[in-house]
């Protein structure tokens, strides 16, 4: 019973970090980029919102400063990748890195900053997702198009349509290419440099987001709560493949294969917990879960393959 009764909760979450796992697929799926970046743009959206917010900035503009903040941040990594040389892995960690104490001042230097959700007159209302309305809606208190499903839910589909415009048009249509084969990009005429960086830039924007509307979900901004955040990226986008990738073909679809995959994630290490698992073995929990679904592709070319073209010689 405590399973079902967290369960709107996790699939909240899964929709929230669903919006980071879309910002992984750009650089991991797209431009065939591994970038460590996320693990610290994350941290840096949620804590530009809440201390905007907190500071009595309309709630939409402080969305918006979260986002171009991660796009700045993509923007390091991608100079350092483009005009430094640097491979985009070491790229990503350098920014990272750096991001940390950015991050830090960013939040006064304090490793907390909570947004008060509490007291008499306080901010609670003014938010667009907040774990306590998952409360509030189940008791009849708020409307049910203020629960977090539904308004995480409007901005994946919203985001998942802009996202599908952009790269349908000529310059989305060059990233794509980029990542596809670079050598033949530029053959193109392409200034896949260039690509690279607004790649990177448009991923850490959602990425940013999506740590914005945790830190709104949880009332709070924890330095530490970017960190692992790619591996949960990574998860959603395999698990999303592996389920939903014969089904799925159309890239819209894709992107929408990705937010499921990052409500499933959230299902199991729900349904773990519920069975008992200490709380500091989700780390390596989260690890096995990746690791086997990045496997997964592997072990069906290897073993399954094989039988599939035993079956055709056979049949020759």
């Amino acid at each position: 019973m405590t399973f079902f009764n967290a369960l709107p909760g996790a699939i909240s979450q899964g929709l929230i970090y669903g919006i980071m796992a879309i910002g992984v697929y750009i650089t991991y799926k797209i431009l065939d980029i591994a970038d460590l970046t996320v693990d610290s743009s994350f941290c840096t959206g949620a804590a530009t919102f809440v201390m905007l917010f907190t500071g009595g900035v309309n709630i939409w503009l402080a969305l918006l400063a979260a986002v171009a903040v991660g796009m700045l941040a993509g923007l390091c990594t991608g100079l350092l990748h483009t005009l430094c040389g640097i491979p985009a892995i070491l790229a990503g960690i350098l920014t990272q890195l750096g991001l940390w104490s950015v991050n830090m001042a960013i939040m006064g230097m304090k490793a907390t900053v909570a947004i008060n959700v509490t007291a008499q007159g306080g901010m609670l209302d003014k938010l667009l997702v907040s774990l306590r309305f998952v409360q509030d809606v189940a008791s009849g208190v708020r409307p049910i198009y203020r629960h977090p499903i539904f308004v995480v839910g409007v901005f994946t589909v919203v985001l998942i349509g802009v996202l599908y415009w952009f790269f349908g048009t000529e310059l989305g249509a060059a990233l794509r290419a980029t990542g596809s084969n670079a050598n033949m990009a530029r053959a193109q005429g392409i200034d896949t440099d260039f690509t690279k960086v607004l790649g990177l830039m448009v991923s850490n924007g959602l990425v940013a987001l999506s740590g914005a509307l945790l830190a709104q979900y949880n009332s709070a901004s924890e330095i530490n709560m970017g960190r692992g955040a790619i591996v949960i990226g990574l998860a959603a986008v395999i698990i999303g493949e592996v389920i939903f990738g014969k089904v799925f073909q159309n890239f819209a679809l894709k992107l929408l294969a990705v937010s499921f995959g990052a409500i499933i994630y959230y299902i199991v290490l729900q349904a773990v917990l519920a069975m008992g698992l200490n709380p500091n073995y989700l780390k390596l929990l989260s690890a096995i879960i990746v690791a086997i679904f990045l496997s997964v592709p592997y072990w069906k070319r290897k073993y399954f393959g094989k039988s599939v073209k035993k079956e055709v010689a056979g049949n020759a």
